[in-house]
């Protein structure tokens, strides 16, 4: 993003819930490139004086900040249903935008928001954050050099769990209207997002998804079979109904080799011909552990800190 007269980049956060907490973090450790957090916007006066306190900024109405002249940058933390029509306002306003995920609830909203960011001579970024964290860059590496020959299989595993309490702590939780989805859309976006990077846009998707045990609209259970051009299958399973929660699992293979990787941690990088192999395995010494799979906070602030660097 482009440097204002005074080397520094003023960051306004749109909500004050978890993942702001996570923006604020990657402000904070970009402030060698001159990052600084000057306001946080919510939509409640009364909360204006405690979330100022805990920020460290001023709280003000959304329309407010985006008046600042001192705000060069937004990011969006708002219900996701919201992004759409705050991108726009933001973008409008001669913001660039970063926005939490998922960027919007329909491909309409989506296209225009992006738009709205052309028009506006403004940046659009997504927080898919988990494109920039080391691991998974090494795999994308590995893919696009060929270690693994051509790709045939893709398979992603999502045993999560979120249970009534987690939906009860905000009432726009697991609502179409608001959530636009319930496991794909929320929690199983980031890795339905690294298989797309990995293996390349889908070709076709059957699809099979049901609301069994949460008392929310949305899914709480989804299995999917895609396949890719060059003929690749590909399985997604997903559920928050896996109690307590358990770690997710992402497996790529190909005519030369495969990768198994269980939460953070790798089991298998295998290459049938290693003299193929353009880069290093990457290692990990830690036990796959549930992370974000029984808790939304369970993730760090690494990803977030990367694409907000680049």
């Amino acid at each position: 993003m482009p440097e204002t007269d005074t080397n520094e980049l003023g960051f306004a956060i749109l909500g004050a819930g978890m993942i702001a907490d996570y923006h604020r973090q990657a402000i904070e450790a970009n402030a060698d490139l001159g990052a600084r957090l000057v306001a946080v916007g919510h939509y409640a006066p009364e909360k204006f004086d405690a979330i100022g306190q805990r920020f460290g900024v001023p709280c003000q109405s959304y329309a407010e900040v985006l008046q600042r002249p001192d705000v060069d940058v937004v990011c969006i933390c708002t219900p996701s249903g919201q992004h759409a029509e705050q991108a726009l306002a933001a973008a409008n306003a001669g913001k660039h935008l970063l926005v939490e995920k998922p960027m919007a609830l329909s491909l309409a909203d989506a296209d225009a928001m992006i738009d709205a960011c052309a028009r506006n001579g403004v940046q659009l970024g997504i927080a898919l954050q988990r494109r920039a964290e080391p691991l998974f860059q090494r795999v994308r590496q590995a893919i696009s050099a060929g270690d693994l020959g051509e790709l045939t299989l893709g398979v992603i595993t999502m045993p999560y769990s979120r249970d009534a309490a987690y939906y009860a702590q905000a009432e726009w939780r697991g609502t179409w209207a608001q959530d636009g989805g319930g496991v794909l859309m929320n929690q199983g976006i980031h890795l339905i997002d690294l298989l797309v990077w990995f293996m390349g846009d889908p070709v076709s998707i059957h699809a099979h998804a049901d609301t069994l045990h949460r008392p929310v609209e949305v899914e709480d259970v989804a299995a999917a079979t895609l396949r890719f051009a060059n003929g690749a299958l590909a399985t997604i399973t997903a559920t928050t109904t896996a109690s307590p929660g358990f770690p997710h699992r992402v497996e790529i293979y190909g005519t030369n080799g495969g990768i198994q990787l269980e939460g953070e941690t790798v089991n298998v990088w295998t290459l049938a011909d290693a003299s193929k192999a353009s880069v290093e395995p990457f290692v990990t010494a830690q036990p796959a552990t549930a992370g974000a799979a029984a808790d939304p906070r369970g993730i760090s602030a690494t990803g977030h800190i990367a694409i907000m660097r680049d």
